[in-house]
């Protein structure tokens, strides 16, 4: 299998940004994270995030501007080499940021890997009950990812690798119509240290596309600490 063509198929997702930034259901977004991951015991770990969100691109003009902050934690459980169960919260704060309802988030999740060579596969089942104000919704979430070195079938320290996902997403609530959402992402990563990744990335969304459907591209940055 060819490493590069795999990549192109990924990044095609996000061709044509001039087009879309002329659309008036476009936004564009960036998303910092730091998050650390320890190992508890060989079957148990928890991760702990903090996410900032801010808008770059909305109205049809290039702004920044704060959108959000969230305080995540998950905690997982290994069933065996390739099944694991978790468990996460999150608190989501946007009312003193720009004016939005805060969220209290519950998450239940399932996850199944696979590594074939150089290539890991992974198929994730989620559950959320996202508590906001005056409303609860309940979403599905389903995604599928792959990730692999860039050199070899090992990454090893100062190497860069690439993940690349594609996920759907069901969302219910009393009195409003189901939405269905759909997110295509790809990351560039680089093992900077035993303990540490960096991650440079996009992310393409079509939020609400069975109703009135809205695009969103996200810039995305991160640190992911292992202590």
């Amino acid at each position: 299998m060819s490493y590069t063509k795999t990549l192109l198929v990924l990044l095609a997702c996000f061709a044509s940004l001039n087009t879309l930034f002329s659309q008036s259901d476009f936004e564009g977004l960036g998303e910092t994270s730091f998050a650390v991951n320890t190992n508890i015991n060989s079957n148990y770990k928890v991760n702990f995030a903090v996410r900032s969100r801010y808008y770059l691109y909305q109205k049809d003009d290039f702004n920044f501007e704060n959108r959000q902050l969230d305080f995540v934690h998950f905690s997982t459980l290994n069933l065996d080499y390739n099944h694991s169960v978790s468990l996460g919260v999150q608190y989501r704060i946007r009312e003193s940021i720009d004016g939005g309802s805060n969220e209290l988030r519950l998450t239940q999740q399932f996850n199944y890997t696979k590594k074939r060579e150089a290539i890991r596969f992974g198929h994730r089942v989620r559950f959320e009950q996202r508590i906001l104000e005056d409303l609860t919704i309940l979403r599905s979430r389903y995604r599928f990812a792959l990730d692999f070195p860039l050199n070899g079938e090992k990454l090893d320290i100062g190497e860069t690798y690439i993940v690349g996902s594609i996920e759907a997403l069901l969302s219910n609530s009393k009195n409003e119509k189901p939405e269905i959402d759909h997110r295509t992402t790809a990351h560039i990563g680089w093992l900077v240290s035993k303990s540490l990744k960096l991650q440079l990335g996009m992310e393409y969304r079509f939020e609400a596309y069975n109703l009135n459907t809205e695009q969103k591209l996200f810039l995305l940055t991160s640190g992911i600490l292992k202590i």
